[in-house]
């Protein structure tokens, strides 16, 4: 587990704290820039279609494998951007993410609704920053 290498910051003074992220993390390492993910699995198929917290199962899934493919974990997230396309989405999204995230180090986020993804069947896309040590670390 590499989360000793970040700083999470709640609440910075003279700033509210946020429910379910946190306002600043900051870490030294490599930067991982993972692209949106939406729910299509290994195929290209969709997910769980009209069915938000299937949808996000996917997504974090493959969020999973793609920070594990360049070395990351879930533990490294230091950014995670949302777009849905309702923001009634948001907590199944986040039930979902806490199962993958320690909810008492949780990543800055940012939550955007949209007026659609590139599918319409899609109800969500979810990127990812994280810092991960340098080789010797």
């Amino acid at each position: 587990m590499h989360a000793s290498r970040l700083t999470h910051i709640p609440a910075p003074d003279g700033v509210a704290p946020g429910k379910g992220y946190t306002h600043v993390v900051s870490g030294s390492g490599r930067l991982v820039a993972v692209s949106g993910q939406v729910a299509l699995d290994g195929d290209g198929e969709v997910v769980g279609e009209g069915d938000a917290v299937a949808q996000a199962r996917q997504v974090f899934e493959n969020l999973r494998r793609c920070l594990a493919a360049a070395g990351a974990t879930f533990d490294d997230v230091v950014k995670l951007t949302y777009f849905v396309t309702d923001v009634g989405h948001l907590p199944a999204v986040r039930a979902v993410r806490d199962a993958y995230l320690d909810p008492d180090r949780l990543p800055a986020s940012t939550a955007v609704q949209v007026a659609a993804l590139f599918r319409p069947e899609l109800l969500m896309e979810v990127e990812a920053f994280a810092v991960v040590p340098e080789a010797g670390e």
